[in-house]
């Protein structure tokens, strides 16, 4: 699914969400374009994965904009905005692989399930050719008949991602990629996400509250803090910035 030139990915304005009395976000106001890769940092429980669930109409706002591709999606029945987050491929922080499916199961799940080219789903020398094709890409191919038991976390997030990428979205959503991973399986988690920009020109939204990563694989950087955006922006601008809490958030992560 393509996004009309000149149209941002994700657009988002005035987002408003709170749960009971607590303000998740206070008028957030977000830009993502094709290609692009922007990254989400902040504390705990400021509303980053919320933020993920909102763009793909797991949760609605309480007020505000959510456009994917140029599309207002808050107001969407499901039937149509099932064909919309067609085309967004989501890696949980868990990877939430099928227990009782086989790695290659996982990653045809949504092939099987989903519409295929508008109409039918695909068939199955397809479908085997397509999972073969995405654990080749994330470096998984002799791992088809495996069950998620014997993975490990770094294999359990690369199979989560040839699976978010089995409908070949032209977006991604990522919460906590490299979380609880050792730092060479989580430098290869970055590595495909920067192949994904360059290779596919996806564009993505990565929440993580690492700033190492953060500044590898971010074209932008946003940084939230009591439900709004306080920096958006570079990562080499990052240390000009005067807010107290970026200035914070920085002297903690160094």
């Amino acid at each position: 699914m393509d996004t009309p030139h000149g149209t941002p990915a994700i657009e988002l304005h005035d987002l408003r969400k709170q749960f009971g009395q607590q303000v998740v976000l206070n008028g957030l106001t977000l830009r993502v374009d094709p290609g692009e890769t922007v990254v989400v940092l902040g504390r705990s429980g400021t509303g980053k994965s919320v933020l993920l669930k909102l763009l793909v109409g797991l949760q609605k706002p309480d007020s505000g904009v959510v456009k994917i591709r140029g599309q207002e999606i808050t107001a969407l029945a499901e039937p149509a905005l099932n064909k919309v987050r067609a085309g967004i491929g989501f890696l949980f922080q868990e990877a939430a692989l099928y227990d009782s499916l086989d790695v290659g199961d996982n990653v045809a799940f949504p092939l099987r399930h989903r519409p295929v080219n508008g109409d039918k789903a695909g068939d199955a020398p397809d479908i085997s050719a397509r999972v073969t094709e995405l654990l080749s890409f994330v470096g998984l191919e002799d791992a088809k008949a495996k069950m998620p038991s014997a993975l490990s976390g770094g294999m359990k997030k690369r199979v989560g991602l040839a699976r978010a990428l089995a409908l070949q979205p032209d977006i991604l959503l990522f919460d906590e990629p490299t979380s609880a991973l050792d730092p060479i399986t989580g430098a290869e988690i970055e590595e495909l996400i920067l192949r994904l920009r360059k290779e596919q020109h996806v564009a993505s939204v990565v929440v993580t509250h690492d700033l190492r990563s953060a500044r590898r694989i971010g074209d932008r950087l946003a940084f939230i803090h009591e439900g709004v955006f306080v920096f958006d922006g570079p990562p080499d601008a990052l240390q000009q910035s005067t807010h107290p809490f970026v200035v914070q958030f920085l002297k903690e992560a160094s």
